[in-house]
């Protein structure tokens, strides 16, 4: 064979080979096949529905690896959360002085001085002794060079007053890092109690400190009752000798604090008693830490609240200074260099904290929840009369 082309094309598809025979009966005629489809363009529905799936499958992986991100942040955050209830402070720290490498760490001691969470509400914010013990008591070289705590308070507690004190002592021989008070505008009672063992107390201009003693109450008494009455929120009693509104310094008997009874001289000389005691305790750890001769603090000082200049005099601090020449002073205290040093304490629940329920720094009692309208409950040890306290001031002012 040779690569010739062929004489006659091949017949085309639909048409009759020239030798073929005419169609007649019983020959069938060749049926044309039909032409193929056109190829569909690209796009369409097709393209569309792959498109559209892999962009669905695209955000649905970039939402589980945001979700896994966000879920491994709130993991990290609640790690930080500690307190007296689940979930219920922060221990996160945040700079409030300063921008050096070396730090300090500040304490705060604000309001009135509770142990812990059992001693009761307040109608204001204030401290838990037992708590901030417990952060001075986790402080080591590697944590700060030294304590700063940062004092307006009225007192409180003996007990929550009496530990603060405690682990000031504990962090002084334990690390040999110092310890500096300053008071912003008052250190009453518990507010002494507390501090006293620290290197250095400090106060601002005006601030007032002292009233060393012991109050018990307060107890209440309604002579000659004839009716009570009143609402679920305010209650009422009617009397004929009035009422009276009493505070000891001692007591006595089983239902002693009865408000339908007058106390007994029995119950007065007991309770009265235990007063001196925790008195004498209160006298001698001041005398102690602060150099001062017990008979000065019993005879002389009292009970009394001094201003800066007058509490200096008396010993019951070591100078008058304001917090910026203060936080200058007690980087230098803890061989510092002031500009290279920086301030640190717990702050405020940030907005993941809150989100996951935290409702203060560690340390501190919040103020228990009013709403408008409804007077709240306050109850505990701390007002209900149940405790000798180490307080200066009004407790209706913080207890209802």
């Amino acid at each position: 064979m040779t690569d010739q082309q062929p004489a006659f094309p091949p017949p085309s598809v639909g048409e009759r080979s020239p030798d073929l025979p005419p169609p007649g009966p019983g020959r069938m005629e060749p049926v044309s096949a039909p032409a193929p489809a056109a190829a569909r363009p690209a796009g369409g529905f097709g393209h569309g529905f792959g498109l559209g799936t892999g962009i669905g499958l695209g955000l649905g992986v970039a939402i589980l690896v945001s979700s896994l991100a966000l879920g491994a942040l709130l993991i990290a955050s609640s790690l930080t959360l500690v307190g007296t209830a689940a979930g219920s402070a922060t221990t996160r720290l945040a700079t409030i002085w300063g921008d050096g490498s070396q730090t300090l760490r500040a304490v705060p001691v604000a309001g009135p001085i509770l142990a812990d969470a059992s001693d009761g509400s307040l109608l204001v914010s204030g401290t838990f002794g037992y708590e901030v013990a417990s952060e001075i008591d986790s402080l080591g070289d590697d944590d700060a060079s030294g304590v700063v705590l940062l004092v307006n308070t009225p007192g409180g507690s003996i007990a929550g007053s009496r530990a603060i004190s405690d682990a000031i002592v504990r962090y002084r021989e334990r690390t040999g890092n110092p310890v500096l008070v300053h008071v912003s505008s008052m250190s009453a009672s518990g507010g002494v109690y507390a501090t006293a063992p620290a290197d250095e107390i400090l106060a601002d201009h005006g601030a007032m400190v002292g009233s060393i003693g012991v109050i018990f109450g307060p107890f209440v008494y309604y002579d000659g009752v004839i009716a009570t009455s009143g609402s679920l929120l305010e209650s009422g009693v009617t009397t004929t000798g009035g009422i009276t509104t009493e505070y000891l310094t001692a007591g006595e008997g089983k239902d002693f604090g009865n408000p339908y009874r007058p106390m007994t001289d029995e119950e007065r000389a007991v309770y009265q008693q235990g007063l001196a005691n925790e008195y004498d305790a209160f006298v001698s750890h001041v005398a102690e830490h602060r150099g001062i001769a017990e008979d000065a603090i019993r005879d002389t000082l009292g009970a009394h609240l001094y201003d800066s200049r007058r509490a200096q005099e008396l010993g019951l601090i070591d100078g008058v200074m304001g917090r910026e020449d203060f936080f200058r002073h007690a980087a230098e205290a803890a061989g510092l260099d002031p500009d290279d040093t920086r301030v640190e304490a717990v702050q405020p629940p940030d907005m993941w904290e809150a989100w996951l329920g935290v409702e203060r720094p560690f340390g501190q009692s919040p103020a228990v929840d009013a709403r408008e309208g409804v007077r709240p409950a306050v109850s505990g040890a701390f007002c209900g009369g149940g405790q000798p306290l180490a307080f200066a001031g009004r407790l209706p002012a913080v207890c209802g």
